[in-house]
Protein backbone atom coordinates (compact mmCIF):
# COMPACT_ATOMS: atom_id res chain seq x y z
CA UNK A 1 0.00 0.00 0.00
CA UNK A 2 1.64 3.68 -0.66
CA UNK A 3 1.85 6.10 1.41
CA UNK A 4 -0.53 8.96 0.81
CA UNK A 5 1.26 12.36 -0.64
CA UNK A 6 -0.71 14.71 1.61
CA UNK A 7 1.63 15.22 4.47
CA UNK A 8 0.25 15.50 8.09
CA UNK A 9 0.61 19.46 9.32
CA UNK A 10 -0.27 18.96 13.04
CA UNK A 11 1.33 21.47 15.42
CA UNK A 12 5.05 20.78 16.56
CA UNK A 13 4.92 19.64 19.92
CA UNK A 14 7.56 19.73 22.93
CA UNK A 15 8.04 17.67 25.81
CA UNK A 16 8.10 19.99 29.26
CA UNK A 17 8.13 18.27 32.68
CA UNK A 18 4.94 18.73 34.72
CA UNK A 19 6.90 18.53 37.69
CA UNK A 20 8.93 21.78 37.09
CA UNK A 21 8.50 22.81 33.73
CA UNK A 22 12.02 21.89 32.16
CA UNK A 23 12.67 19.80 29.11
CA UNK A 24 12.18 15.97 29.36
CA UNK A 25 14.33 13.97 27.00
CA UNK A 26 13.92 9.74 25.99
CA UNK A 27 15.58 7.87 28.72
CA UNK A 28 17.18 4.52 27.81
CA UNK A 29 17.16 2.66 31.35
CA UNK A 30 13.14 3.23 31.64
CA UNK A 31 11.68 3.91 27.45
CA UNK A 32 10.50 6.89 28.52
CA UNK A 33 10.38 10.35 29.38
CA UNK A 34 12.71 11.69 31.89
CA UNK A 35 13.50 15.52 33.12
CA UNK A 36 16.48 16.61 33.51
CA UNK A 37 16.16 18.67 36.46
CA UNK A 38 13.87 16.96 38.58
CA UNK A 39 14.02 13.27 37.45
CA UNK A 40 10.16 12.81 37.10
CA UNK A 41 9.50 10.15 34.59
CA UNK A 42 6.87 9.68 32.05
CA UNK A 43 5.75 6.94 29.60
CA UNK A 44 5.82 6.72 25.53
CA UNK A 45 2.24 5.65 24.37
CA UNK A 46 3.49 3.69 21.15
CA UNK A 47 -0.08 4.19 19.13
CA UNK A 48 1.20 3.53 15.51
CA UNK A 49 1.43 -0.40 16.29
CA UNK A 50 3.25 -2.51 13.52
CA UNK A 51 5.44 -1.21 10.70
CA UNK A 52 3.59 -1.26 7.43
CA UNK A 53 4.83 -2.64 4.09
CA UNK A 54 4.49 -0.55 1.18
CA UNK A 55 4.61 -1.73 -2.48
CA UNK A 56 7.24 -0.64 -4.27
CA UNK A 57 7.18 0.25 -8.18
CA UNK A 58 10.07 -0.09 -9.88
CA UNK A 59 8.63 1.49 -12.86
CA UNK A 60 7.32 4.65 -10.85
CA UNK A 61 8.87 7.34 -9.34
CA UNK A 62 8.98 8.10 -5.93
CA UNK A 63 5.96 9.36 -3.99
CA UNK A 64 5.90 12.06 -1.63
CA UNK A 65 6.45 10.51 2.24
CA UNK A 66 5.06 12.31 5.22
CA UNK A 67 7.20 15.24 6.59
CA UNK A 68 5.53 15.89 9.59
CA UNK A 69 7.89 14.89 12.57
CA UNK A 70 5.55 15.97 15.47
CA UNK A 71 8.17 18.61 16.45
CA UNK A 72 9.47 21.70 14.94
CA UNK A 73 13.26 20.70 13.69
CA UNK A 74 15.67 22.48 12.02
CA UNK A 75 18.82 21.00 9.62
CA UNK A 76 22.15 21.41 10.43
CA UNK A 77 24.86 21.55 7.47
CA UNK A 78 28.55 20.73 7.56
CA UNK A 79 30.37 22.94 5.36
CA UNK A 80 33.46 20.40 5.78
CA UNK A 81 32.38 17.03 5.07
CA UNK A 82 28.77 18.18 4.24
CA UNK A 83 27.12 16.03 5.98
CA UNK A 84 23.40 16.93 7.19
CA UNK A 85 21.47 16.38 10.94
CA UNK A 86 18.12 17.44 12.34
CA UNK A 87 18.08 18.96 15.58
CA UNK A 88 15.05 20.56 17.53
CA UNK A 89 14.36 24.47 16.61
CA UNK A 90 16.00 26.16 19.18
CA UNK A 91 19.26 23.65 20.06
CA UNK A 92 22.53 24.76 18.65
CA UNK A 93 24.91 22.76 17.09
CA UNK A 94 28.62 23.73 17.61
CA UNK A 95 29.94 20.93 15.94
CA UNK A 96 29.44 18.20 13.15
CA UNK A 97 28.65 14.97 14.72
CA UNK A 98 29.87 13.24 11.47
CA UNK A 99 33.42 14.63 11.24
CA UNK A 100 33.79 16.80 14.54
CA UNK A 101 33.90 20.04 12.45
CA UNK A 102 32.79 23.11 14.26
CA UNK A 103 31.49 25.04 10.87
CA UNK A 104 27.73 23.83 10.95
CA UNK A 105 25.06 26.55 9.34
CA UNK A 106 21.21 26.21 10.12
CA UNK A 107 19.19 25.38 7.10
CA UNK A 108 15.91 26.46 8.62
CA UNK A 109 13.08 24.29 7.93
CA UNK A 110 13.99 20.62 6.27
CA UNK A 111 10.68 19.22 4.73
CA UNK A 112 12.62 15.57 5.06
CA UNK A 113 11.03 12.26 5.14
CA UNK A 114 9.29 11.61 8.23
CA UNK A 115 10.05 7.51 8.82
CA UNK A 116 6.82 5.33 10.50
CA UNK A 117 9.18 3.15 12.62
CA UNK A 118 11.52 3.28 15.30
CA UNK A 119 13.91 1.65 17.38
CA UNK A 120 14.70 3.81 20.50
CA UNK A 121 17.99 4.04 22.02
CA UNK A 122 18.59 0.69 24.86
CA UNK A 123 22.49 1.50 25.17
CA UNK A 124 22.84 4.61 27.01
CA UNK A 125 26.18 7.50 26.18
CA UNK A 126 28.21 6.02 29.52
CA UNK A 127 27.56 2.35 28.13
CA UNK A 128 28.79 3.34 24.16
CA UNK A 129 32.16 4.37 25.90
CA UNK A 130 33.20 1.03 27.91
CA UNK A 131 31.66 -1.01 25.45
CA UNK A 132 34.01 1.05 23.12
CA UNK A 133 37.03 0.85 25.86
CA UNK A 134 36.15 -3.16 25.84
CA UNK A 135 35.84 -3.57 22.59
CA UNK A 136 39.51 -1.78 21.80
CA UNK A 137 41.40 -4.15 24.39
CA UNK A 138 41.16 -6.71 22.22
CA UNK A 139 42.30 -5.91 19.43
CA UNK A 140 45.78 -6.93 18.74
CA UNK A 141 46.93 -4.18 16.31
CA UNK A 142 46.49 -1.19 18.48
CA UNK A 143 49.17 0.98 20.34
CA UNK A 144 49.69 -0.09 23.85
CA UNK A 145 49.12 3.41 25.23
CA UNK A 146 45.57 3.45 22.75
CA UNK A 147 44.42 0.30 24.12
CA UNK A 148 44.83 1.77 28.05
CA UNK A 149 43.98 5.29 27.65
CA UNK A 150 40.54 6.55 27.73
CA UNK A 151 39.51 8.14 24.50
CA UNK A 152 38.06 11.68 24.41
CA UNK A 153 35.32 11.74 22.03
CA UNK A 154 32.51 13.54 20.95
CA UNK A 155 29.82 10.80 21.35
CA UNK A 156 26.13 11.80 19.96
CA UNK A 157 23.50 9.66 19.87
CA UNK A 158 22.14 9.93 16.22
CA UNK A 159 19.17 8.15 14.52
CA UNK A 160 20.22 6.92 11.46
CA UNK A 161 17.44 6.83 8.44
CA UNK A 162 16.99 2.89 6.95
CA UNK A 163 15.26 1.83 4.13
CA UNK A 164 14.10 -2.35 4.36
CA UNK A 165 13.16 -4.35 1.40
CA UNK A 166 11.63 -7.48 0.59
CA UNK A 167 11.15 -9.24 -2.24
CA UNK A 168 10.41 -12.85 -3.65
CA UNK A 169 12.90 -13.88 -6.59
CA UNK A 170 12.86 -16.96 -9.35
CA UNK A 171 16.67 -17.04 -10.59
CA UNK A 172 17.31 -19.24 -14.19
CA UNK A 173 21.12 -20.05 -13.95
CA UNK A 174 23.82 -22.38 -16.28
CA UNK A 175 27.14 -22.76 -15.88
CA UNK A 176 30.39 -25.18 -16.67
CA UNK A 177 30.83 -27.51 -13.81
CA UNK A 178 34.35 -28.89 -12.88
CA UNK A 179 34.53 -31.75 -11.10
CA UNK A 180 38.20 -33.28 -9.97
CA UNK A 181 39.62 -36.54 -10.84
CA UNK A 182 42.37 -38.36 -10.16
CA UNK A 183 45.57 -40.80 -11.95
CA UNK A 184 48.21 -42.24 -11.29
CA UNK A 185 51.19 -41.14 -13.50
CA UNK A 186 54.99 -42.55 -14.08
CA UNK A 187 57.90 -40.24 -13.76
CA UNK A 188 61.63 -40.17 -13.41
CA UNK A 189 64.18 -37.80 -11.37
CA UNK A 190 67.56 -37.32 -10.60
CA UNK A 191 69.03 -38.26 -7.48
CA UNK A 192 72.54 -38.11 -5.85
CA UNK A 193 73.47 -38.17 -10.21
CA UNK A 194 71.09 -41.72 -11.17
CA UNK A 195 68.03 -41.45 -12.50
CA UNK A 196 65.04 -43.40 -11.11
CA UNK A 197 61.33 -43.78 -11.68
CA UNK A 198 58.82 -43.20 -9.41
CA UNK A 199 54.58 -42.21 -9.16
CA UNK A 200 52.64 -39.66 -8.57
CA UNK A 201 49.20 -38.91 -8.46
CA UNK A 202 48.15 -36.01 -10.50
CA UNK A 203 44.67 -33.99 -10.87
CA UNK A 204 42.90 -33.06 -13.65
CA UNK A 205 39.07 -31.83 -14.06
CA UNK A 206 36.27 -32.86 -15.92
CA UNK A 207 33.72 -30.39 -17.10
CA UNK A 208 30.21 -30.23 -18.08
CA UNK A 209 27.32 -27.89 -18.32
CA UNK A 210 24.62 -27.22 -16.09
CA UNK A 211 21.41 -25.46 -16.09
CA UNK A 212 18.65 -24.79 -13.50
CA UNK A 213 16.20 -22.94 -11.43
CA UNK A 214 16.33 -21.24 -8.34
CA UNK A 215 13.25 -19.56 -6.35
CA UNK A 216 14.15 -17.46 -2.41
CA UNK A 217 12.29 -14.62 -0.70
CA UNK A 218 14.02 -11.75 0.78
CA UNK A 219 12.49 -10.27 3.96
CA UNK A 220 14.12 -6.84 5.67
CA UNK A 221 16.99 -6.46 3.62
CA UNK A 222 18.63 -3.17 5.53
CA UNK A 223 19.81 -0.60 4.00
CA UNK A 224 21.24 2.64 5.25
CA UNK A 225 19.48 6.16 3.80
CA UNK A 226 22.63 7.78 4.98
CA UNK A 227 25.11 8.99 2.50
CA UNK A 228 27.74 10.45 5.04
CA UNK A 229 29.02 7.33 6.83
CA UNK A 230 31.85 4.60 6.28
CA UNK A 231 29.64 1.73 4.26
CA UNK A 232 31.69 -1.03 6.26
CA UNK A 233 31.51 0.52 9.89
CA UNK A 234 27.89 0.35 9.42
CA UNK A 235 27.66 -2.78 7.93
CA UNK A 236 29.24 -4.27 11.16
CA UNK A 237 26.31 -2.50 13.17
CA UNK A 238 23.66 -4.31 11.14
CA UNK A 239 22.07 -6.91 13.89
CA UNK A 240 19.36 -4.49 14.55
CA UNK A 241 16.30 -7.20 16.06
CA UNK A 242 13.75 -5.03 13.68
CA UNK A 243 11.09 -7.47 15.52
CA UNK A 244 11.43 -4.71 18.17
CA UNK A 245 10.27 -2.00 16.36
CA UNK A 246 8.06 0.64 17.79
CA UNK A 247 6.14 2.98 15.33
CA UNK A 248 7.15 6.41 15.18
CA UNK A 249 6.85 9.07 18.18
CA UNK A 250 8.31 12.28 18.25
CA UNK A 251 9.05 11.54 22.13
CA UNK A 252 12.11 9.08 21.22
CA UNK A 253 13.95 11.76 19.28
CA UNK A 254 14.08 13.82 22.43
CA UNK A 255 17.48 14.62 23.44
CA UNK A 256 19.20 13.01 20.46
CA UNK A 257 20.18 13.57 16.81
CA UNK A 258 18.30 12.49 13.61
CA UNK A 259 20.11 12.31 10.27
CA UNK A 260 17.83 13.41 7.09
CA UNK A 261 17.42 10.80 4.34
CA UNK A 262 20.08 11.60 1.57
CA UNK A 263 19.19 8.38 -0.16
CA UNK A 264 16.16 7.76 -2.38
CA UNK A 265 14.17 4.91 -2.10
CA UNK A 266 14.75 4.20 -5.74
CA UNK A 267 18.61 4.59 -5.12
CA UNK A 268 18.32 2.50 -1.69
CA UNK A 269 16.23 -0.75 -3.77
CA UNK A 270 18.93 -0.83 -6.32
CA UNK A 271 21.51 -1.44 -3.26
CA UNK A 272 19.16 -4.00 -1.50
CA UNK A 273 18.88 -5.95 -5.52
CA UNK A 274 22.88 -5.52 -5.48
CA UNK A 275 22.75 -7.27 -1.86
CA UNK A 276 20.24 -9.85 -3.13
CA UNK A 277 22.22 -10.68 -6.26
CA UNK A 278 25.54 -11.64 -4.25
CA UNK A 279 23.37 -13.60 -1.83
CA UNK A 280 22.00 -15.82 -4.63
CA UNK A 281 24.97 -16.02 -6.15
CA UNK A 282 26.49 -17.53 -3.54
CA UNK A 283 23.67 -20.07 -2.54
CA UNK A 284 22.91 -20.83 -6.64
CA UNK A 285 27.09 -21.83 -6.92
CA UNK A 286 26.27 -23.52 -3.35
CA UNK A 287 23.34 -25.59 -5.48
CA UNK A 288 25.59 -26.26 -8.36
CA UNK A 289 27.99 -28.10 -6.61
CA UNK A 290 31.03 -29.09 -8.57
CA UNK A 291 34.91 -28.43 -7.69
CA UNK A 292 34.94 -25.56 -10.00
CA UNK A 293 32.88 -22.92 -11.61
CA UNK A 294 32.97 -21.16 -14.73
CA UNK A 295 30.77 -18.97 -17.28
CA UNK A 296 28.46 -18.85 -14.45
CA UNK A 297 25.16 -17.12 -16.27
CA UNK A 298 22.28 -15.76 -13.39
CA UNK A 299 18.86 -14.26 -14.56
CA UNK A 300 17.04 -13.29 -11.45
CA UNK A 301 12.92 -11.47 -11.72
CA UNK A 302 12.36 -9.48 -8.75
CA UNK A 303 8.40 -9.36 -7.81
CA UNK A 304 6.35 -8.63 -4.53
CA UNK A 305 8.53 -5.89 -3.33
CA UNK A 306 7.48 -4.00 -0.24
CA UNK A 307 9.59 -1.37 2.14
CA UNK A 308 9.98 0.39 4.90
CA UNK A 309 11.30 3.27 6.00
CA UNK A 310 12.57 3.41 9.72
CA UNK A 311 15.06 5.24 12.24
CA UNK A 312 18.00 3.26 14.32
CA UNK A 313 20.19 4.32 16.78
CA UNK A 314 23.62 4.69 16.60
CA UNK A 315 26.25 6.18 19.21
CA UNK A 316 28.27 8.51 16.78
CA UNK A 317 32.43 9.01 17.88
CA UNK A 318 34.47 11.59 16.62
CA UNK A 319 38.56 11.62 17.80
CA UNK A 320 41.95 12.14 17.20
CA UNK A 321 45.08 10.05 18.21
CA UNK A 322 48.73 12.21 17.52
CA UNK A 323 46.48 14.51 15.44
CA UNK A 324 44.72 12.07 12.90
CA UNK A 325 41.33 11.98 12.96
CA UNK A 326 39.17 8.34 13.61
CA UNK A 327 35.88 7.18 14.12
CA UNK A 328 34.09 4.61 16.39
CA UNK A 329 30.21 3.70 16.17
CA UNK A 330 28.29 1.69 18.68
CA UNK A 331 25.14 -0.09 17.94
CA UNK A 332 22.30 1.76 20.10
CA UNK A 333 20.05 -1.20 20.52
CA UNK A 334 22.59 -4.28 21.01
CA UNK A 335 25.92 -2.52 21.61
CA UNK A 336 27.59 -3.99 18.84
CA UNK A 337 31.07 -1.74 18.23
CA UNK A 338 32.47 -1.35 14.97
CA UNK A 339 35.65 1.73 14.33
CA UNK A 340 38.08 2.78 12.67
CA UNK A 341 41.78 3.01 15.20
CA UNK A 342 45.49 3.47 14.95
CA UNK A 343 47.51 1.01 14.23
CA UNK A 344 50.75 -0.32 15.53
CA UNK A 345 53.96 0.09 12.77
CA UNK A 346 56.24 -2.22 15.24
CA UNK A 347 53.42 -5.11 15.86
CA UNK A 348 52.61 -5.36 12.33
CA UNK A 349 56.32 -5.40 11.65
CA UNK A 350 56.75 -8.27 14.04
CA UNK A 351 53.19 -10.34 13.16
CA UNK A 352 54.93 -10.11 9.31
CA UNK A 353 58.15 -11.31 10.44
CA UNK A 354 56.86 -14.07 12.32
CA UNK A 355 54.48 -15.32 9.02
CA UNK A 356 57.29 -15.52 6.93
CA UNK A 357 59.70 -17.18 9.45
CA UNK A 358 56.75 -20.22 10.06
CA UNK A 359 56.36 -19.89 6.01
CA UNK A 360 59.97 -20.22 5.75
CA UNK A 361 60.16 -23.23 8.05
CA UNK A 362 57.52 -25.72 6.39
CA UNK A 363 58.71 -24.78 3.15
CA UNK A 364 61.93 -26.08 4.22
CA UNK A 365 60.54 -29.12 5.72
CA UNK A 366 58.85 -29.72 2.27
CA UNK A 367 61.81 -29.48 0.27
CA UNK A 368 63.19 -31.88 2.66
CA UNK A 369 60.83 -34.46 2.52
CA UNK A 370 60.46 -34.26 -1.18
CA UNK A 371 64.12 -34.52 -1.25
CA UNK A 372 64.46 -37.84 0.41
Amino acid sequence: MAIGAQAVTAAPVGFPCSGCGGQMQFDTASQGLKCRYCGAEQSIENLAGQPREHEFDEDGGDEAEQTDWGTEQQAIHCESCGGETLIPAGQTATTCVFCGSPKVLPQGNPGTIRPESVIPFRTSRDEAAALFKKWKKKRWFLPNDFKKQDVKANLNGIYIPYWTYDAETYSVYSAEVGVYHYRTVTKTRTVNGKTETYTETERYTVWHWTHGDYGRGFDDILIPASGHYDDALLEKLGDFDLSKLNGYRPEYLSGFIAERYSVSRREGWQRARDKADSVLETEIRREIGGDELRNLSIRTQYSDITYKHLLLPVWNAAYTYKTKPYRYMVNGQTGTVSGRVPRSAVKIAFFTLGCLAVAGIALYLWSQSSAS
